[in-house]
């Protein structure tokens, strides 16, 4: 779902790209943006066994410092946040009204705060801002199952005897024709 100056490019999705993908052992999931704050989104991917969830951001600290160690230890996995680091420098001057927009706009635009936390909740990277770099880390699928040990969101804990949630991954269209 694009929130704010988002929906200038993209419209709403479905449930369709709700899914986990295998890569390497690991199961990887991802959302975007204010999608990582939604709790309903977030467990489906549990559900279907994410173990590492990359959650992407705009750009800013502030949205990733707390939201990634939470995320890690909700769902006792890898979480990786990547956010944009942005500066006026970075603007094409082909677009209209460059001068204009890079005299007139801060020195940094977006602060980054690209990070990695374990399933502990503990960081592997702090949040890096106001700097182009790239992040690497080990990542050892054991220290999942060790959390997990401890507690799965979607075992026992689950209670789906209580609570259940239904996810329609069904392509939604704006058009419906009956005959």
């Amino acid at each position: 779902m694009p929130t704010y100056d988002e929906r200038l490019v993209w419209g709403p999705g479905d449930g369709h790209g709700l899914q986990v993908h295998p890569l390497k052992g690991f199961q990887i999931s991802r959302l975007n943006c204010w999608e990582n704050w939604m709790p309903l989104p977030r467990a489906s991917l549990y559900a279907q066994g994410s173990n590492v969830h990359f959650a992407h951001w705009p750009g800013s600290v502030g949205l990733t410092k707390d939201i990634t160690r939470f995320i890690a230890m909700e769902s006792r996995s890898f979480v990786i946040s990547v956010g944009n680091h942005l500066t006026p420098n970075e603007f094409c001057p082909e677009i209209p009204h460059f001068s204009l927009i890079k005299g007139s706009s801060a020195k940094v635009l977006a602060t980054g705060g690209s990070c990695i936390a374990g399933p502990n909740g503990k960081w592997l990277i702090e949040p890096q801002t106001c700097h182009d770099t790239l992040l690497t880390a080990d990542l050892d699928l054991e220290q999942v199952r060790e959390e997990r040990q401890n507690f799965d969101p979607v075992g026992h804990y689950s209670r789906p005897d209580v609570t259940k949630l239904i996810v329609n991954r069904t392509r939604q269209s704006t058009v419906e024709f009956k005959d």
